[in-house]
């Protein structure tokens, strides 16, 4: 199926690479059709999706089965009113569910809008009404249910709600029995054009509310490189990304790239939080090949005794969503013989940094740019930096829109015209480039430190706190000082067999660790203790929370 879009796929090396490497880009292209309606044409029998849960199911799912499955909801969507344009919202979770669904609102031509089952009543209600929401699609889950019914009395353009499960509540209309009584899907005439919007990703806010990233429908093709050259996946992968289906994680790694690819797409669908014996469990039982997942999650699997697993099939390993501590990543190179091959990109972008496959991979870098992208790293005076000095990743879009990067912001034109300025696109975050190519994340923009004339990232402050045993999670912010400008300050999770060892002991200790391991100005003038960081719901540390707190405690 790849060949369909890439005409070449294997290349000499990376010069190669970046010289010869482009998608092409059909009219009209709709990833339901042009893709997983294909492979259930030329391959009937090809199994698209194992998906399994903590109460024990497992069903298997081909690509005739999703086509099949997938027609008869976009009926069942079409016969009670949801049309082309129409915004709909998932909440689905890791329900088997949510694959048919995207699929047919694909089919249809309306907008999907995946949001998390995390999201209150308030959130919702933010959500509805910014995107204008006409439907919701939800997992039976009674609490889930309450907060979208609440939800209802301030959300005037919901006109629908839509529900899984045999239970229906009162006010909702039932998925399954819809699918049943819906009339023969009928394919319409004119479903899209490749700059029509397909979906809407509202961003974690770190900051502020969250923004309405749009994506056309041309964004599943550059996925094309993700599960290729960063996952690096075949037709006989399994592979298993980390994600909730409400964050952009889940496309990068649960559907678009992986099935142009030809892979199947591991799900283990489980309530509750991440329980690391679970994952290695369920992975050692279906035999994953490939594993995605935060490098969060990788500092918890290497806790864990990992030799009680068979984790014989793994092949390869990725991670991406927060920049990897090289502490992690040896120590899973240690216990696995796997190295972590790292990526970055945002809600807006497809994978914009990779360690390609063929790229000995340096512990903490990103990786070298994707060669779709126009990229450089831009100074705070607008220079390009050089080897070892600190700018803002940019993309160039004077030639052209690079593919999958966001059309804009839906209904703020202003905030589009903050980060698209005179054809450049402004990701907001800082890196450094070293002589070899590859890139280290800083930072975003807001969160650099300047202390003493040092512009210090928080994460390389992190990675060296990380390296100390006690340490489970941690989050550097800058603290006014008279003298300094600002000093760092630690805000530090401890494992457990540490919590009654917090104090100013251990906080020397730490100090002096983090001067032995890095430059003596980087370590952490203050320490605090704490049960757990403050997040958003996506998991990202919420840095500006922190700094908050701490101003307030300073003018007390």
């Amino acid at each position: 199926m790849i060949k369909r879009f890439v005409k070449r796929t294997s290349f000499a090396d990376h010069k190669d690479f970046v010289q010869n490497y482009r998608i092409e880009v059909p009219e009209n292209f709709n990833f339901a059709y042009d893709v997983v309606d294909e492979w259930a044409k030329t391959e009937p029998g090809k199994r698209a999706l194992c998906w399994t849960n903590d109460k024990g199911a497992h069903r298997d799912l081909t690509f005739v089965e999703l086509k099949e499955l997938s027609d008869r909801t976009a009926a069942f969507f079409l016969s009670i009113g949801i049309e082309k344009g129409d915004r709909v919202m998932l909440i689905l979770k890791r329900n088997i569910e949510f694959w048919p669904t995207i699929l047919a609102l694909h089919k249809i031509g309306a907008v999907t809008i995946p949001a998390t089952n995390l999201l209150t009543d308030k959130d919702i209600v933010y959500r509805n009404n910014a995107a204008g929401v006409k439907a919701i699609v939800t997992a039976n889950d009674e609490l889930l249910i309450q907060h979208v019914n609440s939800a209802m009395k301030d959300s005037p353009t919901v006109t629908l709600r839509i529900v899984t499960g045999d239970t229906v509540p009162t006010g909702w209309i039932g998925l399954q029995q819809g699918m049943k009584d819906a009339p023969p899907f009928m394919r319409p005439e004119q479903i899209n054009d490749n700059s029509d919007t397909m979906l809407i990703y509202f961003t974690s806010g770190t900051t502020a509310q969250p923004k309405m990233v749009m994506h056309d429908f041309t964004y599943p093709l550059g996925h094309i490189t993700t599960a290729k050259y960063w996952h690096n996946l075949h037709e006989k992968s399994v592979h298993l990304t980390l994600a909730e289906t409400g964050w952009a994680k889940a496309v990068w790694g649960k559907l678009y790239g992986q099935w142009i690819v030809g892979a199947c797409v591991f799900v283990y669908d489980f309530e509750g939080r991440f329980i690391p014996s679970d994952v290695l469990t369920m992975m050692a039982k279906y035999r994953v090949t490939s594993f995605c997942a935060p490098p969060t999650i990788f500092r918890f699997l290497i806790r864990e005794d990992l030799s009680q697993y068979d984790l014989s099939a793994l092949e390869y390993c990725t991670t991406a969503g927060e920049a990897l501590n090289p502490s992690v990543f040896e120590a899973f190179r240690q216990k696995t013989g796997i190295k972590m091959m790292e990526a970055f990109g945002q809600t807006e972008t497809a994978p914009t940094i990779i360690t390609f496959p063929w790229i000995e991979p340096k512990p903490g870098a990103m990786g070298v740019p994707n060669p779709l992208y126009k990229m450089d790293l831009l100074t705070h005076d607008g220079r390009s930096a050089e080897d070892g000095e600190q700018g803002e990743i940019i993309f160039h879009t004077d030639e052209e829109l690079p593919l999958s990067l966001f059309k804009g912001y839906y209904r703020d034109e202003e905030l589009t015209r903050s980060v698209y300025d005179n054809h450049i696109y402004r990701t907001g975050d800082i890196a450094w480039r070293d002589e070899d190519g590859y890139y280290w994340f800083v930072g975003r923009t807001d969160d650099v430190i300047k202390s003493s004339g040092y512009r210090i990232g928080p994460f390389e402050v992190e990675s060296a706190v990380m390296t100390h045993p006690a340490v489970v999670e941690c989050a550097i912010t800058g603290v006014p000082d008279e003298i300094r400008g600002q000093i760092i300050k630690a805000t530090i999770v401890l494992g457990a067999e540490y919590k009654s060892k917090a104090g100013d002991k251990l906080a020397k200790e730490i100090q002096d660790h983090v001067k032995r391991v890095t430059a003596p100005y980087k370590y952490p003038r203050v320490i605090e203790f704490v049960d757990e960081l403050p997040k958003t719901i996506s998991g990202k540390i919420r840095r500006v929370e922190i700094r908050e707190k701490s101003a307030l405690s300073k003018q007390k």
